[in-house]
C-alpha cells in the first residue's frame, strides 16, 4: 500500500480531478466520491471546480438528492441502522438517471436531482445533456459495491474514533452501525482507486492505489 500523502483539501481535489481527466480525454468518465456525509470534507464541489480549471466539463450529482420518499425511507423508523443502510438511497434511480446515461453508449441525459428530502417531494429539475468529454461526479455514501458502474472511485475514510467525534449526536445510533456494516461487507478501502483519510479534514491524507 502506498504511503499516505498529507494534502490541503483543494490539493486533494486537484489530484482527483487530474486522475479523472487521465482516465479518458474523449469519453465521459463516472467518478464516485464515497464517504459519510459528516466526514468534514466535501470534495464534490472542489473536484468540479478543479475539473473546470483544466478545463474539463463536469456535473455534480449528490446522493442526498436521490433519497427515497419518507414513506419508504422511514418505514422502519428514522433511527434504524439497517433501514439507513438498505432503504434510504434510491440506487435504481441513480443507476437509471445518472450512471447508465453517463456510461459508454449512454444518451448523456443526466438528471442531477430527483427528490427533495426536506420537502419530501420530487425536484422539478430538468435533464442535463453532458458532453461526450464530461466527467460526472457522484458524491454520497454507500456507493461502492452497489453495482453502480464507474471509471474512478474515491473513498473518504475515517477511523472509528474520528467517526465517534464527527457524527451528529442525533444520528450516531443509526449511522455508526450502518457504516461499520458497510466496512465489513463491502470493504470500500479495497475497492477505491483513491482513499482520502479524513481524520483531520483540514489536512487529509491521500493514498493512490496505483502509485
Amino acid at each position: 500500500m502506498p504511503h499516505p500523502r498529507p494534502l490541503h483539501p483543494a490539493a486533494v481535489a486537484e489530484l482527483i480531478a487530474a486522475r479523472a481527466d487521465a482516465v479518458s480525454a474523449d469519453r465521459r468518465v463516472r467518478l464516485v466520491i464515497d464517504g459519510p456525509p459528516w466526514s468534514g470534507i466535501r470534495l464534490g464541489p472542489l473536484v468540479v471546480a478543479a475539473l473546470q480549471d483544466l478545463p474539463r466539463p463536469a456535473v455534480l450529482v449528490e446522493t442526498v438528492d436521490y433519497l427515497r420518499p419518507a414513506s419508504l425511507r422511514l418505514e422502519r423508523g428514522r433511527d434504524d441502522p439497517e433501514a439507513f443502510y438498505e432503504d434510504w438511497i434510491d440506487l435504481a434511480a441513480l443507476r437509471r438517471e445518472v450512471f447508465e446515461p453517463a456510461g459508454p453508449g449512454g444518451s448523456g441525459r443526466v438528471l442531477p436531482a430527483l427528490w427533495d428530502a426536506g420537502r419530501d417531494r420530487a425536484v422539478r429539475a430538468g435533464y442535463v445533456t453532458v458532453p461526450e468529454t464530461a466527467i460526472v461526479v457522484v458524491e454520497g455514501w454507500f456507493l461502492l459495491g452497489a453495482g453502480l458502474a464507474h471509471e474512478l472511485a474515491v473513498h473518504v475514510s475515517l477511523t472509528g474514533a474520528a467517526r465517534q467525534r464527527r457524527v451528529p449526536a442525533a444520528d450516531a445510533a443509526r449511522d455508526l452501525p450502518a457504516f461499520a456494516r458497510y466496512d465489513d461487507e463491502v470493504r470500500p478501502l479495497e475497492l477505491a482507486d483513491i482513499v482520502v483519510r479524513a481524520d483531520d479534514p483540514r489536512r487529509p491524507a491521500v493514498v493512490v492505489r496505483d502509485e
